[in-house]
Parts: structure tokens; C-alpha cells; sequence
């Protein structure tokens, strides 16, 4: 039964039948008296009584007891007793669900099904019970123990992003990440594999064939790094985000801005993570990092200008300017990166880059 509001509920409570009920029943066609069962079964009157009046439960104990006196199987009572157990948990629980309501407006929720995220009826019973799905809780505390704990040891100002991210949305958008890293086979975790292989993306986003995501994932799972590509929602425009998972790394990234100059630097900063800092830190980039942090996010943002265009090769385009196409593509092809690399980083310096005719690129449409 489905309990879309408080009547529901009311209605459910009325009509309920515990088991005492049938036993009632099934003696009186017998005509026992409950203080002659109870003398067959060995059991204190005060105990038939109890289950009657449904203030006790029927055990296995007692189910193969009345088995032996009624001719009934002891599977029949405990099924019995299980199922009015079960609904009375349901009703429970959709009572407090529906008491809990608000807590739902914190998430997107809308969006998250529109990507699949999310299956639900339009009750509230039913969205409730997809969010504890989808996180993996079984309750509003639940989720407080797990995301408020894993949100707090991320290294940003939870304060500070109070209005501008929504701390819901971003738990969700984390927990969609660790759903799509679980569908991923890696080797162990390699930290000179993934050097080495970090040589080859660098080639791959210069060149950005369609196929590149799929590239991206192969060389990484070879060094055992997970990495996904998880859309934003409202309240999380985030550009990824770095973590462990047992033994292995996991970089999860977004469509913030869909531009390649973003991706690929958002990628090799979360490299610059799993090489350079610990195991235990969540980092998650579009948030105002701590004090404590800052030094670990210019470190990854090190690795990550030296990998899609460094600064010695910044100075030497430098020493060419006014910049025009031509000289785009020719920097690009020298310095093996992505001609958005370029753009990208004297974009706000040259203003007049964005008048080429050539925009930034946007990376073309994941398919997963």
C-alpha cells in the first residue's frame, strides 16, 4: 500500500491486522478457549493473551508450538507475524517521512531525475525513499552521519559557499561519481605507471579526437585511477573533484563550461592531487578552499599549468605577440597541447583573443 499523506496513514493504522487476530480466530473455530491453548502449549495464559491483543509476537518457538496444537504450519504463523511487522515498519517510517518533508527541498530533485539519477512517483513518500536510495542512507541522520562528515573534511569554507552551493547538491553530485567509479575494473594504483601515462594525455588533449573521454578513462584505469564525468546540477557547478576509494584514486570531473581549456586543466589538477597529497583529503574544485589549503591547490595547479602549457612556454608566446591564428595552432603543435590551452590562458590578458573569429573550443558532448 502506498501512503501519500497523513490519511493514508491513518487509514493504514485502522485497518492493519495483526496476527493475534487469526490466531483468535482459528481457535475459537476450534473451539479452544485461549486458557486451553495455552495449557496444551505449555505456555502462561498471560502470553496467549499478549499475542491476541497483539502486544507480543509470535517466535519460532511459539509458531512450531502452535504447529503441533493447531495443525497449522509454523511457517504460516511466522510469515504472519513477519508481514504485520513489515507494515507496521512502513507505516512508521512513511509517518516520519512525511513529517521530514522540507528536507527534501534541499536537493535538485527534478534535475537529478532528468538525468536518470532518480526514479520516483510525484509523492513524497516515494521521492524520500529514492534520495536514501540514490545516497545509500536509510535516513535523514544517516545522511548527516555519512555527507556532513565527508563534506566537513573537504578542504573548502562550507560558510563562505552558503547561497552560491548547496551542500545537498553536492553530496549527490559526489555520490553520483562513486556510483559511476564502481562500474570501473583498474589494475592497482601505480603512481610511476601513472606518470608515464600522464605523458600520453597530455598528447591526447592536444589532439582531442572524439573518442578522447574513452582514452582518458583506458590510460588512467592502466595506472588504476577511476575517472568519470558527472554533470552539474543546480547548486553544484563544480569542475571536479579528487578522492580516494579504498587503494585506488578518483577523478571525477563536469561540464562546467564544457570548454577544453577547462577540462583538461581541471584533469591534470586532480592529477597534481593524487601524485602530491594524501589519501584521507577530498578535494573539490569551484568551492573557496581554507588557508590550510590553499598551498596544496597552488601545488596541483603547478601540475597542471606545467602539463597543458607551462610557464616557459607561456613566456616564449609571449615574446610574440599580437597572437593570431596562425600562431595559435603553430604554438600548440610545438608545445603538443590543445590550441584552447592557449587561448584560454591569455584570454583575460588579450582580451582581443575573442575577436580571431575563433572562440574558445567546447569539448564535445560525452557519450557514456
Amino acid at each position: 500500500m502506498s501512503y501519500n499523506n497523513l490519511e493514508d496513514i491513518q487509514f493504514a493504522k485502522a485497518l492493519i491486522s495483526p496476527p493475534g487476530d487469526t490466531l483468535l480466530e482459528t481457535i475459537e473455530s476450534l473451539d479452544i478457549t485461549q486458557a486451553d491453548l495455552a495449557a496444551r502449549m505449555g505456555r502462561p495464559l498471560k502470553t496467549i493473551n499478549e499475542i491476541v491483543n497483539a502486544k507480543a509476537a509470535i517466535t519460532p518457538e511459539t509458531a512450531i508450538q502452535l504447529e503441533r496444537v493447531l495443525k497449522i504450519p509454523a511457517t504460516f504463523w511466522l510469515n504472519r507475524e513477519s508481514n504485520y511487522q513489515m507494515e507496521l515498519a512502513e507505516i512508521a517510517e512513511a509517518e516520519i517521512i512525511l513529517k521530514q518533508q522540507d528536507w527534501l527541498k534541499n536537493f535538485p530533485l527534478n534535475e537529478m531525475k532528468k538525468l536518470g539519477w532518480l526514479s520516483f512517483e510525484n509523492t513524497i513518500v516515494s521521492k524520500m525513499k529514492s534520495v536514501f536510495s540514490f545516497l545509500s542512507v536509510s535516513s535523514i541522520e544517516g545522511f548527516e552521519r555519512v555527507y556532513e562528515q565527508k563534506l566537513l573534511s573537504a578542504n573548502y569554507r562550507m560558510d563562505s559557499n552558503k547561497g552560491k552551493h548547496n551542500n545537498y547538491a553536492i553530496a549527490a553530485w559526489l555520490r553520483k561519481g562513486e556510483l559511476q567509479s564502481q562500474e570501473i575494473k583498474v589494475a592497482p594504483y601505480s603512481a610511476v605507471l601513472f606518470k608515464e601515462n600522464l605523458k600520453k594525455i597530455k598528447s591526447l588533449a592536444a589532439r582531442q579526437p572524439y573518442d578522447f573521454f574513452s582514452q582518458l578513462q583506458l590510460l588512467c584505469t592502466e595506472a588504476g585511477v577511476k575517472v568519470v564525468h558527472t554533470p552539474c546540477l543546480p547548486g553544484a557547478t563544480l569542475h571536479g573533484s579528487t578522492r580516494w576509494m579504498n587503494d585506488n584514486p578518483i577523478i571525477q570531473l563536469s561540464n562546467r563550461y564544457a570548454r577544453n581549456d577547462v577540462f583538461w586543466f581541471t584533469f591534470f589538477h586532480e592529477a597534481g592531487h593524487i601524485l602530491k597529497h594524501g589519501k584521507r583529503s577530498l578535494f573539490i574544485e569551484g568551492l573557496e578552499y581554507t588557508e590550510q589549503a590553499r598551498e596544496k591547490e597552488q601545488e596541483a595547479d603547478a601540475v597542471a599549468i606545467e602539463y597543458t602549457l607551462s610557464l616557459l612556454q607561456e613566456n616564449e608566446i609571449k615574446q610574440n605577440l599580437p597572437l593570431s591564428k596562425e600562431a595559435i595552432v603553430h604554438f600548440a603543435t610545438k608545445f603538443n597541447t590543445h590550441p584552447a590551452c592557449i587561448i584560454g590562458r591569455f584570454a583575460r590578458k588579450m582580451p582581443k583573443l575573442n575577436m580571431l573569429g575563433w572562440k574558445y573550443s567546447y569539448f564535445q558532448k560525452i557519450e557514456l
